[in-house]
């Protein structure tokens, strides 16, 4: 009986041991014309010796005797750093078995790349290996992703020390927020010349200096001008004839006359009343505003069609401002603007797009921009610097944070968690962005993962994996 216990116990014993060595064992890879096993003696590598061995078969499952083989673990180059090498001297051990050893240098990463050739066979593998973490991955396997140069394996211990966080693509509102430099200018639609239709000498100017204000009807100064003067005289004929003799389509051109050259029906009632023409008529402002410009002083000739004065209603003002070239497909007549004015106080005043000029400025390549604002208090000026801000809602886009995304040369990358550590480059083409997020118009689908802290380490340890491959 205790035998029978004693053989058991041995069983049990063989049993297990075999079961957690079939269960620890690593995989058989393809590599070239040959299936490789892979193993280390302890479970983590360290700095210092570490042995390897290697199980050799050809594709039919049989050992392979009499190879040769080269390997070499490599911490690749950083910054001003060279590549360090640790080569290990692989000997056949028995039928289909090899052992070497290797010395990393020190902690780190030391992908071991094993060269195997058997007459005319030959086959290559890469197994990525780090100091301090367990077990080995194939490198060159076909697994998901491990094709794609640059592809790295990040343990959870390293992305907590380099700080690697992630988030996934996702579809949702994408709303672009434009700003942009302005100033206030004057409506062009509410300005107005003064300008007469005969020579003539200026009498006395009432509105004497830039910057007065006018109401419609005032006056603005008197002019004399003999043509004028002798329409009046004419027209005093004229009424004298049609009181005596009748002759009203005369008078009726004659008071045309007046009316053109700019008299108001108020000045020929008193011409009529006062019976005599006069020599110096004033002249009467054609709207309210502000004198922005003026041409003449007292005593100044002038002759037919010269601007003398221009006014400025200010009740109504624009607001002009330059927009980028690649920013105008965002902007529509009709949508809302805000207007920030610095000057008074952070101000801010709601508007709508009132016109997109339909051409772009020559120094600038700009399209301006322009918004309508009330003013009828006053407190807008021209030439006020302000700043409009544009709200663009685009729908729904296809976003991945702006943390997310690499910039090299004209590529846009970022690096694909495909799980189990591994991340891959993957090259997007990318559309509209605002501050936190970029759309992305292909290279990612939505409920994919992406690295979005972390990506520049993650980045130079990719090239330096990639070798002369480059993303």
């Amino acid at each position: 009986m205790k035998v029978l216990k004693q053989s058991l116990l041995f069983l049990c014993v063989v049993f297990v041991t075999l079961t957690k060595a079939a269960t620890v064992s690593e995989p058989f890879y393809t590599a070239g014309s040959f299936k490789v096993r892979l193993e280390l003696d302890a479970e983590r590598p360290k700095v210092g010796k570490n042995r390897v061995t290697l199980w050799l078969q050809d594709q039919m499952g049989q050992p392979v005797s009499g190879a040769t083989l080269k390997a070499v673990a490599v911490m690749p180059a950083m910054g001003s750093m060279p590549a360090m090498y640790a080569p290990a001297e692989m000997r056949e051990a028995g039928v289909g078995r090899y052992e070497g050893e290797f010395q990393p240098s020190m902690g780190g990463e030391w992908p071991l790349t094993i060269e195997i050739e058997a007459g005319t066979k030959k086959g290559r593998i890469r197994f990525d290996l780090a100091t301090g973490r367990k077990g080995l991955r194939c490198a060159t396997c076909a697994d998901v992703g491990e094709h794609v140069a640059g592809t790295v394996r990040v343990d959870p211990a390293r992305r907590q020390l380099i700080g690697v966080t992630t988030a996934e693509v996702e579809r949702k509102a994408l709303r672009v927020v434009i700003r942009a430099a302005g100033r206030v200018t004057y409506d062009e639609t509410r300005l107005r010349d003064v300008t007469l239709k005969f020579n003539g000498w200026i009498g006395t100017l009432y509105a004497n200096s830039v910057g007065i204000t006018v109401k419609k009807g005032a006056p603005l100064f008197s002019v004399y001008s003999p043509e004028l003067l002798s329409a009046q005289e004419a027209y005093l004929e004229l009424l004298h004839l049609v009181s005596v003799k009748g002759s009203q389509h005369r008078l009726a051109a004659a008071q045309r006359r007046l009316r053109l050259w700019g008299l108001t029906k108020a000045q020929i009632k008193a011409l009529e009343k006062r019976g005599q023409a006069q020599e110096y008529v004033a002249i009467l402002a054609p709207a309210s505003g502000i004198v922005i410009d003026k041409q003449v002083v007292a005593g100044s000739a002038f002759k037919v069609g010269q601007r003398l004065l221009r006014i400025a209603d200010l009740s109504r003002v624009w607001v002009e401002s330059q927009v980028y070239d690649y920013e105008r497909p965002l902007i529509k007549v009709g949508m809302e603007a805000e207007v920030l004015l610095p000057e008074l106080q952070g101000r801010d005043v709601l508007a709508k797009v009132d016109f997109i000029y339909p051409f772009m400025e020559g120094d600038t390549h700009a399209t301006r921009v322009r918004v309508v604002l009330d003013n009828s208090d006053g407190v807008l000026r021209p030439n006020m610097y302000t700043q409009l801000k544009l709200k663009a809602e685009l729908g729904r886009r296809l976003l991945v944070p702006e943390s997310a995304v690499l910039y090299s040369g004209e590529r846009r990358v970022v690096f694909l968690d495909l799980g189990e550590g591994r991340l891959v480059p993957r090259k997007i083409k990318t559309g509209q962005r605002n501050r936190h997020w970029i759309e992305v118009l292909d290279g990612l689908e939505a409920g994919d993962t992406v690295v979005t802290s972390g990506n520049f380490l993650i980045a130079a340890e990719s090239k330096l994996k990639a070798g002369g491959a480059s993303w």
